[in-house]
C-alpha cells in the first residue's frame, strides 16, 4: 500500500492506494496554518487513521510547498511560510518513526500524470500549475528530475519571454518591468500566469477605463473565476484579458520546449480546467517556439486536484514501476 500526504497551504489530504492504482483510502484536513508542530502532528494523525481504516501499513509519500535547501537541509521557497527554515523531513521521519519521501508538490503532480495519468505513455514530461502560484516539475521515464540545487521546474520564477514594450490591449505601456513578485523580483511568469495575476490585469484594464464601451468606475472584486466568468458573458474587457493570457502561457511554455523539449505537457491547478486555453495556447506554441514545426501535445490532468497526493503515493514507485527516488541530476 502507497500512502501519499498533500501539505497545501489550506488543507492536507491523504489517500492510499494499492500496487494497481485502486483507491483504498482517503482523508482531508484543514491545515493548521502557521503551527509547524501541529501540522507535523496532523500528518502522522492522518497516516495512523488511514492505517487503522485500512488494516495494513504503507510506505509515505509527503508533496509539500518548496524543496529543501542543499545548503541548510532546511525547507526552501515554501508559500506556507511556517515551513521554511524548518528540518521538515527529519522531524516528519523522527514522528512517524518510519522512512518518508518528500518532494516538491508541483513534482508530485507532474509525477501522477506520468505514472497513471494524461501522460502515463511519455518519457518526458513537463507538468504545470496555474493556481494562485505557478509551479511545474519534470519527470522523465518515471523519475522526478529534482536538479542540483533541487530548483528543477521551477519556470514560474523565470521572466516572462519575449515580454511586449506595448502597446497591449488595455491600459498597459507594455509588460516590462512587470509586477512585483514576492520572491523579490519583477516580472515574474507567476505574476502574469496565476489567478490572482489574470484577475488583476483583467481589474486593472477595466478600471483604467480606457477600453471603447467600458465604463470607468470602481475596480471589481473577486479572482480568476470572476474573469473567465465574465469572457464567457462576452465582455471586452475580460476577453482581451484572456487573450493575453493565453499568449503569455504560450510563450511562457515555448521557453519550456526550447530547453526540455518534453513529450506531454499536462496543466494543472485551478486555471487548468479554462478548456479553451488548451486550444489558444496550441494554436501560439509554434510561433515562439525555436522549430520548424510542434506538435508537443497539452493535455488537461487525468486525476485532476486529486494528482498531487497521488503523485505523493508514487514517490515509493507506481503502477509496474520500481521503486525508485527521484533524480538528483
Amino acid at each position: 500500500m502507497r500512502i501519499g500526504i498533500d501539505v497545501g497551504g489550506t488543507k492536507i489530504e491523504a489517500i492510499a492506494l494499492a500496487e494497481d492504482a485502486t483507491e483504498l483510502h482517503r482523508m482531508r484536513i484543514a491545515t493548521p496554518r502557521g503551527d509547524y508542530r501541529t501540522t507535523l502532528e496532523a500528518i502522522a494523525a492522518l497516516v495512523g487513521e488511514i492505517e487503522q481504516g485500512t488494516g495494513q501499513r504503507g510506505s509515505i509519500g509527503i508533496g509539500m510547498p518548496g524543496a529543501f535547501s542543499t545548503v541548510t537541509g532546511l525547507v526552501k521557497n515554501a508559500n506556507s511560510t511556517f515551513l521554511n527554515g524548518r528540518p521538515f523531513d527529519r522531524d516528519l521521519r523522527e514522528f512517524l518513526g518510519r522512512p518518508v519521501r518528500f518532494a516538491n508538490d508541483a513534482n508530485c503532480f507532474a509525477l501522477s500524470e506520468a505514472t497513471d495519468g494524461a501522460a502515463a505513455e511519455a518519457s518526458v514530461v513537463f507538468g504545470v500549475i496555474l493556481g494562485t502560484g505557478v509551479g511545474g516539475g519534470i519527470v522523465v521515464d518515471g523519475r522526478i528530475l529534482t536538479g542540483r540545487n533541487a530548483i528543477a521546474g521551477e519556470w514560474g520564477h523565470n521572466p516572462l519571454p519575449w515580454p511586449l514594450p506595448g502597446p497591449l490591449p488595455g491600459p498597459r505601456d507594455g509588460e516590462r518591468p512587470g509586477p512585483p513578485c514576492y520572491c523579490g523580483k519583477s516580472g515574474c511568469i507567476e505574476t502574469f500566469l496565476s489567478g490572482p495575476g489574470l484577475f488583476e490585469d483583467w481589474r486593472a484594464d477595466r478600471q483604467a477605463g480606457q477600453r471603447p464601451g467600458v465604463s470607468t468606475g470602481t475596480a471589481p472584486s473577486g479572482d480568476a473565476v470572476a474573469v473567465i466568468a465574465a469572457a464567457e458573458r462576452g465582455e471586452p474587457a475580460a476577453l482581451a484579458a484572456m487573450q493575453r493570457y493565453e499568449d503569455r502561457l504560450a510563450r511562457a511554455l515555448a521557453h519550456v520546449v526550447n530547453l526540455i523539449d518534453p513529450d506531454v505537457i499536462v496543466l494543472g491547478g485551478g486555471l487548468s480546467k479554462v478548456e479553451r486555453i488548451y486550444g489558444a495556447a496550441q494554436r501560439l506554441l509554434p510561433r515562439y517556439a525555436f522549430s520548424d514545426g510542434l506538435d508537443t501535445p497539452l493535455r488537461p490532468p487525468k486525476h485532476g486536484d486529486s494528482s498531487g497526493v497521488r503523485g505523493a503515493a508514487w514517490l515509493w514507485g507506481g503502477p509496474g514501476r520500481p521503486q525508485a527516488p527521484p533524480v538528483k541530476a
